[in-house]
């Protein structure tokens, strides 16, 4: 029998290519990210990622994720069979509710590792395989000018994206601006959405989008406060821009509470928000027969937690939108994985080895190793 013998939790921190700017708070110039490594009594591992990024729904802290996973989870993994997730997963939350960027690196270390242990991509775990990869869209962050903006996304559109998702809600006039100028500039065929996080107020919002109706957005990702339901609600009556929830989505309560309001109709899900793919599995299966749009993403992280998503997309057998899932592939000065994931255009190709289907590579976690005082 397979048994767990014992948990290792790493904590990293990688810098970015370029200090990351969103609506909510100061640039981001590293990323703080968490690794657990589940190891059995059959000298099989599987790893699980996660991430500490500090905005409006979530507060985590490295340390505080370390601290949980450390004392509060490992005693409850210890000598059961990996297999065993479904109660693993409900024992972990009546350990530490609402801990779901902590429960979400083990319950993909879990899928890793059962993978292994049965010579399986996680893929076929969940179903097997609908689609042989999964298409990502490019992300612009706020930058100092426009032109930099267009830029971006000139040379994300010469590598294949014909998807875009804009950061706003510090300048209107800037926001508007940039959007003109990027329609114009790449025309009709692409997808335009924008993405506040949070950042601004109801009458700001539905100023912005009626300025913008003239642009075609796609959706309109969280532009209210993650308390605001009754706000977003109000401001999906009153436009005609498809509104997206993100930071107001953590549970399945949250998700039954927009549908019941109507605040949405797409849903942005991530691998640390979310509580991993055990988590992101039942939000996509309540918002499927909701009859919601489903927008694969991530925030800033390793191939690991870009993987994890790929995994679920993969074996989905519904549409999904040209996700942020790979958004750490664009932002992160490194990665822990040896190999990169395969891209052809923007579409990221899933790998057929078994688990979640990467080596780690050890110098690597070394470099980026950021130890901490718990």
């Amino acid at each position: 029998m397979v048994v767990i013998t014992k948990v290792d939790v790493i904590s990293l921190r990688i810098p970015m290519k370029v200090p990351v700017k969103i609506a909510n708070g100061a640039a981001r110039n590293f990323m703080d990210t968490i690794l657990v490594r589940i190891h059995t009594n059959k000298d099989i591992e599987g790893i699980g990622e996660t991430q500490a990024w500090r905005r409006q729904g979530s507060g985590e802290v490295p340390a505080g994720i370390l601290s949980v996973i450390r004392d509060l989870f490992t005693p409850l993994l210890v000598g059961r069979s990996p297999f065993d997730i479904a109660s693993i997963m409900q024992s972990l939350e009546q350990a530490s509710w609402h801990s779901l960027y902590a429960q979400a690196a083990i319950s993909d270390a879990l899928f890793d590792l059962q993978g292994k242990l049965l010579g399986l991509p996680v893929y076929e775990l969940l179903g097997g395989k609908c689609r042989n990869g999964l298409q990502a869209c490019a992300v612009l962050f706020i930058k100092p000018t426009i032109e930099q903006t267009i830029d971006g996304a000139v040379e994300f559109y010469e590598r294949g994206f014909r998807s875009f998702t804009i950061k706003v809600g510090i300048n209107l006039d800037i926001d508007i601006k940039t959007i003109s100028a990027l329609r114009e500039r790449l025309g009709s065929e692409v997808i335009i959405r924008v993405d506040a996080n949070a950042g601004m107020d109801i009458d700001s919002a539905k100023s912005m989008l009626q300025k913008l109706s003239p642009y075609d957005l796609d959706a309109a990702e969280q532009l209210l406060p993650i308390w605001d339901i009754n706000g977003m609600s109000t401001l999906a009556r009153q436009v005609t821009t498809p509104m997206m929830a993100d930071e107001s989505l953590a549970t399945e309560h949250d998700l039954i509470a927009l549908i019941r309001q109507n605040a949405c109709s797409v849903i942005h899900t991530k691998i640390g928000k979310n509580g991993g793919i055990w988590g992101l599995r039942k939000l996509w299966t309540i918002a499927a027969a909701a009859g919601m749009r489903i927008y694969p993403g991530n925030h800033p992280s390793t191939s690991i937690a870009t993987l994890a998503v790929m995994h679920l997309g993969v074996s989905w057998p519904t549409p999904l939108l040209d996700g942020a899932f790979a958004v750490g592939s664009e932002t992160l000065e490194g990665d822990v994985i040896r190999d990169p994931i395969q891209m052809q255009g923007s579409t990221l190709i899933i790998p057929e080895a078994p688990g979640l289907g990467f080596e780690l590579n050890e110098d690597s976690l070394r470099e980026f190793h950021y130890p901490l005082q718990v």
